[in-house]
């Protein structure tokens, strides 16, 4: 098997810097008004309470006021500096023998969150990257993904609920032999020294979502743009931030992956096209171990404006103890499901490389790279509809390869009956705790009629469902998830009274059931975010489908 190319990354690091520092500076039209306008967004920003800054506040303030004396050569000697600095913040490194031990660590990492009292039983084997297997299941076109690997760069899409994603989906690429990824990582995630030691030796760079100035988004750009030139195979979470609301992302970030047009671009204009592919993924987790404070926050009005929770499940040691000591007992599961690749402008790809149109004619990629008087090289205005093309093509590749699983279900059938016992305006509902029973019996029944609905679905492609619920009853689905949800929140989410169930914290069944919203089988919030906009036709088809 041929090495993967990151292995060879620390020796190439100074290199891809100094490119990146050259090609920050091409694109800087004005070197003063650049400086100009990063000193002023820093020095509003850092006032605010900015810390752990590569370039301080004090110089900044310096910067500001001696640019009005400062002749052109030096304010392009001082752009050339700060592009440095930053440049070498961004860039990661990769240690194949950090990757060696991580790739024997993370199944027992894993086992612990998604099983532990197995784990703790199996613990000679745990070492094993099978004993994950029933437990983290990775599904999809995995033989053609390979291949495409020695054809060209492959870019990894998957979609983004937990600050667990980066360590399954790490585990899923090693389970399924794919070659391991360059990524970006929000940089308060480095913050932890134990999680920061890893990150920073496997390929991850930095991403400041702090910096909103040009300098630093040209930095950012170059970067990627070079690692996918250079062969690093890519990963990037579209969605830009975790889903708060527990939805499918449908409105995606491409900033970063819309480098991989110009990539592709720039080796076609020197005469190497390398080939850049796209490989959309789901994680489909049974329970999320932030929800709590996910759509806690996706609920609020400052949900809408903050990017970064510094504040969750999964930063606070004492809660993620608890909930350890919850999770003792709880088989749940996750699924990583890769999609059929599609190239830069989101047409199907075969394990040959070769490219094809909706209608199933081949097409060659290089022209769409070249202009009307045939030359072949990036087009910023051509590239980004390409790039609104290809999110197209991932969105679509999300839906038809979501994976339902018992919670999802039970969730959606919940809330539906939420709305029959609670009416009116959906904040209603969600404010509503401990208002309205529902008997199992009718729960499952109500269960069962969704997962038909579901298995028809799949039968034209548009969704998957867990295997394992096929042939499953609804009082066994609903059983399923009243396990998990018992063994993984702080609150209970369906609490049993009897021979009924009390709808006890209506967010989490909200978070859960918005998982299938976008595919009409659940109810849905807000136009234009992760869970989408309530409308009737949403709950008209859950009716339809759960009624009884």
């Amino acid at each position: 098997m041929v090495e993967p190319p990151i292995f060879g990354f620390n020796q190439a690091r100074q290199g891809i810097i100094e490119e990146v520092v050259l090609r920050s500076l091409e694109a800087a039209k004005d070197p003063r008004l650049m400086l100009s306008e990063a000193a002023f967004l820093e020095i509003r920003r850092q006032q605010s309470g900015g810390v752990d800054d590569v370039v301080p506040l004090g110089e900044w303030r310096v910067l500001a006021r001696s640019l009005g004396r400062m002749t052109d050569d030096e304010c392009a000697e001082r752009l050339r500096d700060l592009s440095t600095r930053y440049a070498g913040d961004v860039a990661g490194h990769f240690n194949p023998r950090v990757y060696g031990f991580a790739s024997k660590a993370v199944a027992p990492l894993i086992g612990m969150l998604m099983s532990p009292l197995q784990t703790v039983r199996h613990l000679t084997g745990a070492f094993d990257l099978r004993a994950l297997d029933g437990r983290v299941v990775v599904q999809g076109p995995i033989g053609t993904i390979r291949a495409l690997a020695e054809k060209g760069t492959l870019i990894f899409m998957p979609t983004h609920m937990s600050n667990l994603d980066s360590v399954v989906i790490g585990f899923a690429l090693e389970r399924a032999a794919l070659p391991p990824a360059t990524y970006g990582a929000g940089k308060n995630l480095f913050t932890n020294p134990f999680l920061s030691f890893f990150m920073h030796n496997l390929g991850a760079y930095r991403v400041d979502r702090r910096l909103r100035h040009g300098l630093y988004k040209d930095v950012l750009k170059a970067y990627s743009c070079i690692v996918l030139e250079r062969g690093y195979h890519s990963l990037f979470f579209p969605g830009g931030t975790r889903s708060r609301s527990g939805g499918l992302e449908r409105k995606l970030k491409l900033g970063l992956a819309g480098t991989g047009v110009e990539a592709m671009a720039r080796t076609a204009a020197r005469g190497q096209m390398r080939k850049v592919f796209f490989v959309p993924a789901t994680i489909n987790y049974l329970l999320t171990l932030e929800a709590e404070t996910l759509i806690g926050d996706f609920l609020q009005e400052e949900g809408k404006h903050r990017y970064i929770i510094d504040d969750d499940e999964s930063t606070r040691p004492g809660r993620i103890a608890v909930f350890m000591r919850k999770l003792l007992g709880l088989d749940a599961g996750c699924v990583v499901r890769f999609s059929q690749p599609v190239d830069c402008f989101g047409n199907h790809v075969d394990e040959e490389g070769l490219s094809y149109d909706a209608r199933g004619h081949a097409v060659s990629p290089l022209s769409y790279l070249t202009d009307s008087e045939g030359r072949v090289g990036p087009d910023p205005a051509r590239d980004v509809q390409y790039t609104r093309e290809l999110a197209d093509a991932v969105v679509a590749a999300y839906l038809r390869d979501t994976v339902v699983l018992a919670t999802h279900l039970v969730a959606a059938c919940a809330f539906e009956r939420l709305q029959q016992g609670i009416g009116g305006d959906i904040f209603a509902m969600l404010r509503s705790h401990d208002d309205v029973l529902v008997s199992r019996a009718e729960l499952a029944e109500r269960v069962e009629r969704l997962r038909d609905r579901v298995r028809e679905l799949e039968s034209r492609g548009r969704i998957v469902l867990g295997a394992h619920l096929v042939r499953a009853t609804g009082r066994e689905i609903l059983d399923e998830a009243l396990r998990a949800f018992s063994g993984y929140h702080t609150t209970p989410v369906l609490a049993p009274r009897g021979d009924e169930l009390l709808l006890a914290d209506t967010r989490l069944i909200f978070y859960y059931q918005n998982r299938l919203a976008a595919h009409g089988l659940g109810i849905t919030l807000d136009p234009g975010s992760h869970a989408g906009s309530t409308g009737a036709r949403s709950r008209t088809a859950l009716a339809a489908a759960t009624s009884v």
